[in-house]
């Protein structure tokens, strides 16, 4: 179990500012519901613009929530210069601390807020476009994202990255990326490397059925099953008939009020991108 502040539980359990502004004027969305963790923040100004008011909408665990619940405590009342002085470190201290494996919960507050101020300056509403620097394909990290961290957090390992940004914690196959990222911010010198291709799938010939119970199992491993344990979840395949795959989840997932849309919108859609377009996700329950 994750050793949690007594303001921690407070900000779980009793959540500051949760909702959404009416006609905000800026609204930050960042993260994943596919990776297990997301937010939106939006924020309405005074006549002396100050944030006079701002709320959140978070889908993620319990530091996820209290994290998100500090930021919106730390920066209400300031401008917007004042806000964006707020770090990360800053919502984990609000807050006495947070546990290592979480602070990724803070980092995601400080990106939901820029994203917001940027939102509101530029007074653009569209969806941003795929990063082209994409360092972790399980859980859509950006190189850039992973060198802010570093440097604003002073972190020397592969490990830390991966407390504070999630990057590196699915399949490992970006921890060479992250080393080099680590190397570069340090001052370190490492030879250049080839970034290493994400693993796709083509459908040139139907797959067996032995084929397709290996490439569910591989796509549940590699795709779904980081992001569910990040949070004390788990998913187990339970059986392959046809198109139909059939799984159970456990740990917290299994008690998680938001099942449904896991299976729909990460399982399913997981599995209909990596293995075939044709897959539907039954849950088998006790």
């Amino acid at each position: 179990m994750w050793d949690y502040t007594e303001t921690v539980k407070d900000h779980f359990f009793n959540p500051r500012n949760v909702g959404v502004v009416e006609n905000p004027d800026g609204t930050g969305q960042v993260g994943s519901l596919a990776c297990g963790d997301a937010l939106k923040l939006t924020f309405k100004l005074d006549d002396q613009g100050k944030i006079a008011d701002v709320k959140f909408q978070t889908f993620g665990c319990g530091s996820a929530i209290a994290s998100s619940s500090a930021l919106t405590e730390l920066i209400k009342g300031k401008t917007l210069e004042e806000a964006e002085k707020v770090t990360n470190k800053d919502i984990a201290d609000y807050l006495g601390g947070l546990p290592e494996q979480k602070m990724h919960c803070s980092v995601m507050g400080r990106e939901a807020l820029i994203a917001a101020i940027e939102n509101y300056r530029t007074g653009s509403t569209e969806a941003r476009e795929i990063p082209e620097d994409i360092l972790c394909t399980c859980f859509g990290v950006t190189e850039s994202e992973v060198r802010t961290v570093i440097q604003e957090n002073d972190l020397h390992t592969i490990e830390e990255v991966t407390n504070y940004c999630k990057a590196g914690g699915g399949c490992t196959g970006c921890h060479s990326e992250i080393q080099r990222v680590l190397d570069s911010c340090t001052g370190r010198q490492t030879p250049q490397t080839e970034k290493p291709t994400p693993v796709t799938t083509t459908a040139a010939q139907p797959l067996t059925n032995i084929q397709k119970i290996k490439l569910v199992e591989k796509t549940l491993d590699e795709q779904v099953r980081p992001a569910l344990q990040t949070d004390g979840g788990d998913i187990e395949l339970i059986d392959v008939v046809g198109n139909r795959v059939i799984i159970a989840l456990r740990g917290m997932c299994a008690q998680c009020q938001v099942a449904d849309f896991t299976l729909r919108d990460v399982v399913q859609a997981r599995l209909r991108e990596f293995v075939s377009p044709d897959i539907i996700v039954q849950e088998q329950k006790k």
